[in-house]
């Protein structure tokens, strides 16, 4: 099931995504789609329904998030063989761990936008892991079973301020740095959370292009990995590493994003992300 939220911003309904690419409204069934409706007994009666029998979407409307209720944004750095090599830096033996500020989130389609100061903006594109149930000390082989969906998300980055300390935060959590979208996918949707096809362009040219296959760690060693160190409850997202590609690994010189870069990225299954670059006011 492909879950979706649309509508201006504050004001988005629940809908979903039909077979044939149309949208349908949720609005009389559930309010919203948050931590309850990914939960295992919320998605078993929300996959109950026929999208065929709610009524069609008419016009382009806005997507928002897909859902609501993400009480943390996990990420998870240099998850990709490639990834950190062009970066310089060795294979990482544990999972690099670090998080995005919540204010960061974004719709899939919404401006970035370029902090004050900012002269190093980069890209990512990541696969997006979203918790239904609640996740403490779990065994890599029941990882997945916690997992309520996918979705696709755009790990923004500011390289300067990134690289200004040790922690990484504040590099990758500034307003518009996370989009996700633009559908929650269920996980009963992805047979394999690791073979599924990603890329990623910048003004009509494709920079990323790569496959989860070539994760480090993955998706299912990630959620057990995490949940040693915090407890991961529903809405609780994991967004997993990028492929190579980035703006920071180009050569000769890195290239990085300006007001007026226009971006799309996609994963297998998951829909695909449109961005355009603006100038903070």
């Amino acid at each position: 099931m492909k879950l979706v939220r649309y509508g201006k911003v504050g004001y988005e309904r629940p809908g979903v995504i039909d077979s044939e690419g149309r949208l349908r409204d949720l609005g009389k069934i559930v309010e919203q789609i948050g931590p309850g409706e990914l939960s295992p007994r919320g998605l078993k009666t929300l996959t109950k329904i026929r999208p065929e029998s709610l009524p069609v979407v008419n016009g382009n409307p806005r997507l928002g998030v897909p859902y609501i209720g993400i009480g943390k944004f996990v990420a998870i750095g240099l998850n990709y063989i490639d990834h950190a090599k062009e970066a310089g830096l060795p294979i990482p033996s544990e999972p690099v761990v670090f998080m995005k500020a919540t204010t960061c989130i974004n719709g899939p389609d919404d401006d970035i936008i370029q902090p004050r100061g900012s002269t190093k903006l980069d890209y990512e594109v990541e696969l997006g892991a979203v918790i239904g149930s609640k996740a403490q000390y779990v065994p890599e082989d029941k990882a997945l079973e916690y997992i309520a969906g996918y979705c696709v998300v755009n790990d923004v980055s500011e390289r300067a301020f990134q690289m200004q300390s040790s922690q990484w935060d504040k590099g990758k959590g500034c307003d518009s740095f996370g989009p996700i979208g633009p559908w929650l996918v269920t996980a009963d949707e992805i047979a394999d959370p690791q073979n599924l096809d990603m890329w990623l362009d910048v003004n009509g040219k494709r920079m990323q292009k790569g496959n989860t296959r070539t994760m480090i760690f993955s998706v299912a060693k990630l959620v057990s990995y995490v949940s040693q160190y915090m407890t991961l409850l529903p809405g609780d997202i994991i967004t997993t590493g990028t492929p190579p590609g980035v703006g920071l690994g180009v050569k000769p010189e890195p290239v990085f994003l300006k007001p007026g870069d226009s971006l799309a990225l996609g994963i297998q299954g998951l829909g695909e992300q449109h961005q355009k670059v603006i100038a903070a006011a």
